[in-house]
C-alpha cells in the first residue's frame, strides 16, 4: 500500500492531477521548473506532509485513511478481533516471539537490528551423540585384566560427546534479491567428552590414567568477515573475499578436503550463478585430539585451492566441478592431547618429514533423465622427503575414483557405489602409489553408519582407517597425522536404499564388501603374509523429525562388520565387530 501511495505521490509531482480552472482547451502550459514546485497558501515551499495530504485529497482519499509507518519491516499485524472469546492460536497470523524461532525474531534475521538494511542472526545447535562400540583393542604392556596374556584384549567400548554451536551474524544488504554487502560470523563451539573401555593405554599413552576419560574442549569453527566486492553482471553475478575460520569443501562427497579453518577465499559467480569459482588458501590450526574441534595453535601446514563449478552441463540438472589443490605439510613434532606422538609417527623411521601433494580433480553431480549420478576422480602428485614406512624420499603418484549410481522410485531410492583408492605394492621403489587425502570427511557407503567408515581401527602404533574416513592409509591420525601415501588402498562396492518411510522419518541401508587392493606395503610392516579381503558390513541407519521439523531431530543407527581372511591375518581374530550409536541434535 505504501509503495502504491509513493507511485500517487510521484505521478501527482509530474503535472496537475485535472484541469486547470484558469487554462483553456484541457489547460495550462507546462510552468517553468522554479515555479513547478508545490506551494502553500502564503506562496512558500509546503511541507511534505501537506504535500502527500493535498494530492491525496485530490484523488478522493482523505489523511485518515492511511497509517503512517517507521520502515518497511515494522509494520505489524493487524489485531484479530473475530471471536474474542476463543484462543490467540485459532488467528490465522500470530505476532513474533523472540523466544520462538518459527515466529517473526530479530534475533533470527527477519527484521533488520539496525537502519533499514542490517541484520543479526543467532542460531545454537546441540549435537548429543551416544555410541557403543566393539574394536579391536591392544591389551598394552600393563593390562587391565592381570590374567590377560592376548596382544588384543576386551574390546568394548562406551563413547559420549556433546557439542554445543553457538552462531552469531551480522550482516548488511537484501539477500532478498542480491548478495549482502558484507558479513561477520562467529561460532564458538564448546564440547565436553567422555570415553570408557576395558583395555588400559587406550584413552591416555600413561597406563596410569586407567581406562576411561573425561575431557572437555572450546574451539572457534568459524570467525570469518565476508566482503562484497563488485557485482560483475546485472544478474548479480558478483566477486566477494573472505577472510578468516571458514568452511570449505573441495569435492562433492567430501573425499578429498573438508574442513574450517584459517584462511582467504575470492569466490565469484558468471552466467546468471551458473558458473562458480573460487581461489582460497589455508594455514591450517592444530586440532583437539578428542573433540577434533580446533585449538589456537599453528600446525605449519598450508593448503592452497582453486575449484569451478558449472550448472546443467550437456544435461540440465547435471553439474561437473574441477579442483587443484596443494598440500604443504612440515610436519613439526607433535604429541596429541593423550601423549601419543603423531608428528613424527612412532613406526618405521620416526624422522621429522615434509610433504607436498598436488591434487588434481574432475567431479559430477545431478541427474541424467531419471538416474541421478555422482563421480570422482583425483590424481595426486609430488613428494615425501622421508616416508616412515619406505624410510627413504619417495615421489607420489596415487589415484582415487568414486561412482555411485541411484534413481527414484517413488518413495524410495535404491543405489549402488564403487569406490577404489589406489594402494602401494612396493614400499621400496621410491614411489608412493597409495591414495591419501588431506582431510576428509566422507558421505559415501553409509557415511557415518558404517562401521568401517565411523571408527578408528588402531594397529602397532598407528591407524589402519581412521574415524568418519574409509581409506586404510596407515596414518598416525586423521586431522594431526601426516598424509601417507604407502598404504594398501582400498576397492569397496556397496549397494544400499534410501527410503522415506513416513514424512517424519527417513531410513538408510548399506551392503559393503571391501577388500586392499595391494598388501606390499602392510606385509613388511607387521612381518606376516596378509590377505587381500577386509571383510563385509550391514549398515542401517535413521533419522527422525518429529512435527516436521529440522529444529529436532532424533538419528540412529548400527553397523555390523564381518571380518575377511586379511582383517583375521591382522587383528588375530574373526570375532564380529559392531558400532552403535544414537544422536539428538536441538537447533534455534
Amino acid at each position: 500500500m505504501r509503495a502504491a501511495l509513493l507511485l500517487l505521490v510521484a505521478a501527482a509531482c509530474a503535472g496537475p492531477p485535472k484541469e486547470d480552472a484558469g487554462g483553456a482547451g484541457g489547460g495550462a502550459p507546462p510552468a517553468a521548473p522554479e515555479d513547478r514546485r508545490p506551494h502553500g497558501a502564503a506562496g512558500g515551499p509546503v511541507q511534505p506532509k501537506d504535500d502527500v495530504e493535498r494530492y491525496l485529497r485530490d484523488y478522493g482519499y482523505e489523511p485518515g485513511d492511511f497509517t503512517p509507518a517507521p520502515d518497511r519491516w515494522r509494520t505489524g499485524l493487524p489485531p484479530w478481533d473475530r471471536n474474542p472469546a476463543s484462543s490467540a492460536y485459532d488467528a490465522p497470523y500470530r505476532r513474533g516471539s523472540l523466544v520462538n524461532p518459527f515466529r517473526q525474531n530479530v534475533i533470527k534475521g527477519d527484521y533488520p537490528i539496525l537502519g533499514q538494511n542490517t541484520f543479526f542472526v543467532f542460531s545454537a545447535v546441540s549435537d548429543t551423540t551416544v555410541e557403543a562400540r566393539k574394536l579391536p583393542t591392544p591389551s598394552s604392556v600393563s593390562t587391565a585384566d592381570p590374567g590377560s596374556a592376548d596382544f588384543f584384549g576386551s574390546g568394548d567400548q562406551l563413547f559420549v560427546t556433546t557439542n554445543l554451536a553457538l552462531s552469531f551474524e551480522a550482516f548488511h544488504g537484501n539477500t532478498a534479491f542480491k548478495p549482502t554487502d558484507f558479513l561477520f560470523r562467529v561460532t564458538p563451539v564448546f564440547n565436553a567428552n567422555y570415553l570408557d573401555v576395558d583395555e588400559n593405554n587406550a584413552v591416555n599413552i600413561d597406563v596410569r590414567e586407567g581406562t576411561s576419560r573425561t575431557d572437555s574442549h572450546v574451539g572457534l569453527q568459524e570467525a570469518f568477515l565476508e566482503k562484497h566486492v563488485c557485482d560483475l553482471s546485472a544478474n548479480y553475478d558478483f566477486l566477494s573475499v573472505t577472510a578468516g575460520i571458514q568452511p570449505f569443501v573441495a569435492d562433492f562427497r567430501g573425499l578429498v578436503f573438508t574442513d574450517s579453518n584459517l584462511g582467504g577465499k575470492a569466490t565469484f559467480n558468471l552466467d546468471s550463478n551458473r558458473t562458480q569459482a573460487s581461489i582460497a588458501g589455508f594455514y591450517l590450526l592444530e586440532k583437539d585430539t578428542n573433540s577434533d574441534l580446533n585449538t589456537f595453535d599453528a600446525r605449519d601446514q598450508v593448503v592452497t585451492a582453486a575449484t569451478v563449478f558449472r550448472q546443467d552441463v550437456i544435461w540440465p540438472g547435471y553439474n561437473l566441478s574441477g579442483a587443484f589443490l596443494w598440500n604443504h605439510d612440515e610436519g613439526e613434532p607433535h604429541t596429541d592431547g593423550n601423549g601419543v606422538p603423531v608428528r613424527p609417527g612412532p613406526v618405521g623411521a620416526a624422522a621429522e618429514h615434509e610433504i607436498d601433494a598436488f591434487y588434481f580433480g574432475l567431479s559430477g553431480d545431478g541427474h541424467i533423465g531419471r538416474v541421478n549420478l555422482t563421480h570422482e576422480y583425483f590424481f595426486v602428485t609430488g613428494e615425501d622427503s622421508g616416508n616412515p614406512l619406505a624410510q627413504r624420499e619417495i615421489d607420489v603418484e596415487a589415484h582415487m575414483f568414486f561412482l555411485e549410481l541411484s534413481f527414484d522410485v517413488d518413495w524410495w531410492r535404491p543405489r549402488a557405489s564403487f569406490l577404489w583408492a589406489s594402494g602401494d605394492d612396493d614400499p621400496l621403489d621410491g614411489t608412493g602409489k597409495g591414495f591419501d587425502s588431506i582431510l576428509d570427511n566422507p558421505n559415501v557407503a553409509g557415511g557415518a553408519g558404517s562401521f568401517w567408515g565411523r571408527q578408528s581401527l588402531r594397529l602397532l602404533g598407528t591407524n589402519l582407517v581412521q574415524r568418519l574416513s574409509f581409506y586404510p592409509n596407515l596414518r598416525t591420525a586423521k586431522a594431526e597425522g601426516e598424509a601417507n601415501f604407502v598404504n594398501p588402498g582400498l576397492l569397496l562396492w556397496n549397494v544400499g536404499a534410501d527410503a522415506e518411510l513416513m514424512q517424519e522419518l527417513r531410513a538408510s541401508l548399506n551392503v559393503s564388501y571391501m577388500r586392499f587392493q595391494e598388501t606390499g606395503s602392510l606385509e613388511p610392516f607387521v612381518n606376516q603374509a596378509i590377505d587381500h579381503e577386509i571383510g563385509f558390513e550391514i549398515a542401517l541407519s535413521a533419522v527422525y523429525r518429529p512435527n516436521l521439523t529440522n529444529n529436532i531431530q532424533v538419528a540412529g543407527g548400527v553397523g555390523i562388520f564381518f571380518p575377511g581372511a586379511g582383517f583375521e591375518d591382522l587383528y588375530e581374530s574373526d570375532d564380529t565387530l559392531f558400532s552403535a550409536f544414537l544422536q539428538l541434535i536441538l537447533v534455534y
